[in-house]
């Protein structure tokens, strides 16, 4: 029995100096990587607590503080909102904390790279005491969260702006057939896909023997884009390439495929509602999917060159660097003796908005934008405000990108989007 115990105290042991010793490599290769994962970690929390968390709340008095009986869902949403509140409040303080942080020798520079083990207790603690504070703050947090959700929208629309101009850049700067013909295939199949898939609009959210006027002009309006943004980059005032409108055209078809799925289960134009659990789980993890890779890719240009987090006195502003780079750079600790202090290479509070922006948006896709319980517990991300929100979203996406085919330098969209965090 003692060496039974021993023998566990020792695993105990060797499984928190293992931690300890995963974290500390994490901060040495990429702390940017790491705020992924906790982000990540956040979603796929809010997703259980959704699903499992419900019997628990109830028991809680301050939570279930009703004389009648509330719907499960109310308490679902409850349960995300709560989660979301958390992980906003970390990022949202580490974002006021690094307000400032011009070089490496400041201080806080190393908060933002290190002391991972304290990092995730403070993040940990930060939504268990969520579960304690009464739900008229949830509530205030909830409308909140969708101006916030419209920010991050706008966020990202700028970062696929700029992932492809930056990807049609570096193709045409190989200059090199094999590279124009490789620009050649991805424009026609990106058209394509938007005609193919606009086509297939037309025969799901317009059935027969029903007037369906406003998903009709939602998905004309679509294709008009596509066309529009190719003609518009072939003008010779603006000399631009078709590659990103083909992209942006799916992007477009995407955004509203997700808003026609969105429309109540029970509008006669929605020809998917016999599925409509299976295409809500799909929306969800579609959007949960973009969400994602929006922040990784933030996480990605911070670490790399450009104008997007990059502020303009970094030397590293237009020089390609890996997303895992140099250790000593990657933690930013800069020989104490050093007169010249090097600047940072991204706007550390900028990027810590990106996170605590993306939690408020994740906390509507898993709420469906509202706080009015829906019919079933499985239907997620659908009702009219989610409809309208997602085509404004594809019109403002079409908007910024006729704006930047006006630019000769569209890296004036990551300006725009740095003096956010400046």
């Amino acid at each position: 029995m003692w060496c039974a115990s021993c023998l566990a105290s020792a695993c105990a042991g060797c499984t928190c100096n293992l931690c300890a010793s995963a974290l500390s490599a994490i901060s040495r290769r990429s702390a940017r990587l790491a705020y992924c994962g906790l982000f990540a970690a956040s979603l796929v929390l809010s997703f259980l607590m959704r699903q499992f968390a419900t019997p628990l709340l109830k028991q809680i008095p301050w939570i279930n503080t009703f004389d009648y009986t509330q719907p499960d869902e109310w308490f679902q949403m409850n349960a995300v909102l709560r989660v979301s509140l958390g992980n906003f409040l970390f990022f949202a303080i580490f974002a006021l904390m690094m307000i400032g942080v011009k070089d490496q020798n400041d201080r806080r520079d190393a908060w933002h790279h290190g002391g991972w083990i304290a990092k995730i207790v403070v993040w940990v603690v930060l939504i268990v005491l969520m579960f304690c504070v009464p739900n008229v703050v949830i509530t205030i947090y909830e409308v909140l969260s969708k101006f916030g959700s419209g920010l991050f929208l706008l966020v990202q629309v700028v970062m696929l702006l700029d992932f492809t101009n930056n990807w049609n850049d570096s193709w045409i700067e190989k200059d090199e057939q094999k590279w124009e013909i490789a620009l050649l295939v991805v424009t026609v199949v990106c058209y394509l896909s938007t005609f193919a898939f606009s086509g297939l609009l037309f025969t799901w959210f317009n059935p027969s023997g029903h007037d369906c006027g406003l998903n009709l002009f939602f998905i004309t309006m679509t294709i008009i884009l596509a066309f529009a943004f190719a003609i518009i980059a072939l003008h010779p005032q603006v000399n631009g390439s078709v590659m990103p409108a083909s992209v942006i055209s799916v992007y477009c078809a995407y955004l509203c495929y997700t808003s026609l799925s969105s429309e109540p289960d029970d509008y006669a134009c929605n020809g998917l509602h016999r599925h409509s659990k299976q295409v809500s789980m799909s929306a969800l993890i579609l959007g949960m999917l973009t969400t994602v890779l929006s922040v990784v890719y933030s996480a990605v240009r911070a670490g790399s060159s450009t104008t997007f987090l990059s502020p303009p006195s970094s030397p590293r502003s237009g020089i390609k660097n890996p997303l895992l780079g140099d250790d000593n750079v990657e933690v930013g600790k800069s020989d104490s003796k050093e007169i010249d202090a090097r600047p940072v290479s991204y706007s550390y509070t900028f990027f810590h908005v990106i996170f605590a922006l993306a939690s408020m948006y994740s906390a509507m896709l898993l709420t469906g934008w509202t706080s009015a319980a829906s019919d079933s517990s499985e239907l997620m991300d659908v009702g009219w405000t989610t409809v309208w929100v997602r085509i404004c979203t594809e019109w403002a996406t079409a908007a910024l990108y006729i704006w930047t085919l006006g630019k000769r330098n569209t890296a004036n969209i990551g300006h725009i989007v740095l003096s956010l965090g400046s």
